[in-house]
């Protein structure tokens, strides 16, 4: 669950910038148990280029007075899917 949440936050980050795209490398850190009533996963894009996209996450899961403790970090290389792969 921990790598699909980063996974996806940093396919997010990527997709803003090149639009569709697929993960070729995934690598995440547990920093800690992920125990809180709700978990909030942030992306963002280190570098687009045009065949290779990095990005990086991390997850906070919050507890019941709404403290966030970050709990693992991901990071992603992603590959953009050129339109006429998508059209097929």
């Amino acid at each position: 669950m921990i790598a699909a949440l980063l996974d996806t936050a940093c396919g997010f980050a990527a997709s803003t910038l090149v639009g569709r795209v697929t993960a070729s490398h995934l690598s995440m850190n547990c920093l800690r148990p992920a125990v809180g009533r709700r978990f909030i996963a942030k992306g963002a894009t280190l570098r687009a280029g045009r065949k290779q996209v990095f990005a990086m996450a991390e997850l906070f899961a919050e507890n019941e007075q709404n403290q966030r403790a970050l709990v693992a970090t991901g990071q992603t290389v992603l590959v953009p899917l050129a339109q006429e792969s998508l059209d097929r």
